[in-house]
C-alpha cells in the first residue's frame, strides 16, 4: 500500500485493482473539488465578461494555459491550444497545417506502432492532396529501427510518431526523429498522450513542431486536452473552427481573427475541466517525476516477472521492464483476450482487452485475432495489486476449460 491510495476516491473500495492506465488514469480529490470550485464560486464565460465571476473564469482558464505550458516547457503560455483531447489535437494540425502546407506528390511519414488517432487524420489528408504515406516500421520490441530513417527525406513534409506507444510501452526517441525531419524541411507532430503522464517532457529540448496530450490520462478530467504548437507555425495555420470568441471584427463580407491562441479556440471554452487540469499537473508535480518514473520500473518488472512464471503468457514488446512505461501488453494462450478480461474482472481486476486502436501494428505484429490484453500501471498501484493479478491470471486458462 502506498501513500497516495488515500487521494483518490475511486480506491475507497480496495476491492479493485485498476490496471488500465493507458486508458485513463483516475482522478485525486484535488482535482474534482477544483472542478466543483469552478462551478461553485465563478461559473461564467470567461473571456466575455468584464464583472466579477467572469473574470474569475478568465483567470481559471489561463492560469491553466500557463501551468500546461510550463509543465511540458512551453516558452509562451499563446502556444498552448486547448481542445478535447489529443486526438482532437492532431486534427486540428491535419486540418489546419496540412491542408496548406501538404500537396499532391508530398510524403507523411507514420510510424507504424501509432494509435488510430495519429493515422486516421494522415490518410485522410493524403487521400484529398493526392499524397503518400510512408510507413516507419518497428522491431519486435517496438523500437524504429535505424535503417527505418532513411525514409525520410525530400519529399517528406510531416512525420507523425507517438513518444511511446500505447500497445507497447516503447518510448521512441524524438528528438533524433526531429533532428532527422527538420533536415529536410519537415515538421514533427508528436502523439505524447502516454509520455506526458510517465516522464518529463520538454518541447523545446526535444524540438518538436507539434505536441499534443490529454488531461484524462495524467490524473485530469475528460474533456480536456492540449495542443503545443511552435510560435511561428501556429501563426501561419487558419482557425480549426469559427464562430464566437475566436473573432477580433466580423463585417457581412469578412473577418479577422483573434490573436493565439483563440484564434483556435472557437465558442465557449471548456473552463471547468481547464481548472482541473491545473489541479492535475500540480498534483503531478507534486509527486515528482523521478518518484514516478521508478515506480514504473519496479512494478512494471515486478508484473513481467511474476508473468514470466505463467505458463502460456506471451508479452509482447521489448525484454527490457524499463521499457515498458508501465504497459506490459500480452496473450494467453488459446484464450480470446476479451474472455480473459472478463475473467480477471470477476476479481474486480480492470485490464483492457481489445486490439487498442492501433490495428495495424497487430496486423504487423501477427497478433492471434488481432487483439490483445494490456495491464497498464501508474504510480498508485502496489506490488500487492500484482501478486493478486498473477495469480488470477495463473487461472484463467483452467477457469475456460484447458487445464493447468
Amino acid at each position: 500500500m502506498n501513500d497516495f491510495i488515500k487521494d483518490f476516491p475511486a480506491f475507497d473500495d480496495r476491492r479493485y485493482i485498476y490496471f488500465d492506465n493507458a486508458a485513463t488514469t483516475q482522478r485525486p480529490r484535488c482535482v474534482t473539488e477544483a472542478i466543483e470550485e469552478f462551478y461553485r464560486s465563478k461559473n461564467a464565460n470567461p473571456l466575455r465578461g468584464l464583472y466579477e465571476w467572469s473574470i474569475k473564469a478568465t483567470d481559471a482558464y489561463e492560469n491553466a494555459r500557463e501551468k500546461a505550458a510550463k509543465f511540458i516547457g512551453a516558452e509562451k503560455a499563446c502556444q498552448i491550444v486547448f481542445t478535447r483531447n489529443a486526438t482532437e489535437s492532431i486534427n486540428l494540425v491535419a486540418y489546419t497545417y496540412g491542408e496548406e502546407n501538404i500537396g499532391a506528390g508530398d510524403e507523411i511519414a507514420v510510424c507504424a506502432s501509432e494509435h488510430h488517432s495519429n493515422i486516421l487524420p494522415w490518410q485522410r489528408l493524403a487521400n484529398k492532396k493526392g499524397a503518400k504515406l510512408v510507413w516507419l516500421e518497428v522491431g519486435a520490441d517496438g523500437a524504429i529501427p535505424e535503417s527505418e530513417y532513411a525514409k525520410i527525406g525530400e519529399k517528406t513534409k510531416l512525420v507523425a510518431v507517438a513518444q511511446v506507444s500505447n500497445v507497447l510501452g516503447q518510448p521512441k526517441p524524438i528528438k533524433k526523429i526531429c533532428e532527422t525531419a527538420h533536415k529536410f524541411g519537415a515538421v514533427v507532430m508528436v502523439d505524447a498522450a502516454q509520455s506526458v503522464p510517465h516522464m518529463r517532457v520538454d518541447v523545446k529540448e526535444l524540438d518538436a513542431d507539434f505536441l499534443a496530450f490529454s488531461g484524462h490520462k495524467i490524473l485530469g478530467p475528460m474533456g480536456i486536452g492540449v495542443l503545443y504548437g511552435k510560435e511561428n507555425l501556429l501563426l501561419s495555420m487558419p482557425p480549426f473552427l469559427r464562430g464566437g470568441e475566436m473573432i477580433e471584427y466580423v463585417t457581412r463580407e469578412s473577418a479577422t481573427f483573434a490573436e493565439l491562441p483563440h484564434k483556435f479556440e472557437a465558442g465557449t471554452v471548456n473552463a471547468a475541466d481547464a481548472a482541473g487540469l491545473d489541479a492535475a499537473l500540480d498534483y503531478a508535480q507534486s509527486i515528482g517525476f523521478d518518484y514516478i518514473e521508478s515506480q514504473d520500473k519496479k512494478l512494471t518488472a515486478l508484473l513481467m516477472d511474476g508473468m514470466s512464471k505463467i505458463p502460456h503468457i506471451e508479452i509482447y514488446g521489448s525484454k527490457n521492464p524499463d521499457e515498458h512505461c508501465g504497459i506490459v501488453t500480452f496473450n494467453v494462450e488459446g484464450c480470446h483476450p476479451h474472455d480473459v478480461s472478463s475473467i480477471l474482472d470477476t476479481d474486480k481486476i480492470c485490464v483492457r482487452a481489445g486490439h487498442h486502436c492501433a490495428q495495424p501494428l497487430m496486423q504487423s505484429m501477427g497478433v492471434p485475432m488481432g487483439s490483445t490484453c494490456r495491464a497498464s500501471l501508474y504510480f498508485y498501484n502496489t506490488e500487492e495489486e500484482i501478486y493478486r493479478f498473477c495469480e488470477k491470471l495463473a487461472k484463467v486458462r483452467e477457469e475456460l476449460g484447458y487445464g493447468s
